[in-house]
């Protein structure tokens, strides 16, 4: 089959495809959860579990980080918080981030069948923007950049999803999201998506539970839109 005739049967079941990025595109999310307890240590000497923000993978950092401070009693500068989150997260980030398997890759076949595509990030536009750097990608290159910084109601809310599609011009029904969180399932199912479901955070037990109808270890093993069936 031919880029042009994927393109064509590719129309039959999506015009768009909705992106997370953080273990979708890049591989994060132990990062953000070391910049996290970093900060939780300087600003407030304690220490918090990694698996404390389990819970809290794909929700954005205001509940990631306000969902383990309520945990214990403890009131945060959310906006102090998440800017010395993101300091260090820029220090991890440009030490060890990692582009996932076939990242870049997918992003651009999915461009050159037509479809629209759009970044839609509960994490908020600043920690977007460093992974945008190291992913070496400019923020243009889609055709919509949704963030957490863009809606109040965040994952699994469906608006970030709803938000996108409306961007670039299609029905939510008409699109397929890609996620690697729990939250992020429920938010793409809620929207009226499809959602292939990527196993970097979560089993595929857990992803399928949530309503994703494929899975996959990583874009570099999944199919294209035009192959999901």
């Amino acid at each position: 089959m031919t880029m042009m005739e994927a393109a064509g049967a590719d129309a039959e079941k999506f015009d768009a495809v909705l992106f997370d990025m953080d273990g979708v595109l890049v591989d994060s999310e132990e990062l953000i959860a070391r910049a996290a307890m970093m900060m939780f240590k300087e600003k407030y000497s304690i220490d918090v579990p990694r698996d404390t923000f389990y819970p809290y993978v794909g929700a954005g950092e205001d509940r990631y980080i306000g969902g383990p401070a309520a945990e214990r009693g403890l009131v945060v500068d959310l906006v102090a918080a998440k800017a010395r989150t993101y300091e260090f997260y820029d220090e991890l980030a440009t030490a060890y981030l990692k582009v996932l398997p076939g990242a870049t890759e997918y992003l651009h076949s999915c461009r050159e069948m037509g479809l629209k595509i759009a970044l839609a990030s509960a994490a908020d536009l600043a920690k977007v923007l460093i992974n945008l750097r190291i992913l070496g990608i400019r923020k243009d290159f889609f055709d919509a950049v949704v963030t957490g910084s863009d809606i109040e109601r965040k994952k699994p809310f469906p608006d970030i999803y709803l938000l996108a599609a409306s961007q670039v011009g299609v029905d939510s029904s008409r699109s397929l999201v890609v996620e690697d969180a729990v939250n992020g399932i429920m938010a793409g199912v809620a929207a009226g998506a499809r959602c292939l479901g990527l196993t970097t955070s979560f089993s595929e037990e857990e992803l399928r539970k949530a309503g994703a109808s494929w899975c996959s270890p990583n874009l570099g093993a999944a199919p294209l839109p035009y192959q999901l069936d």
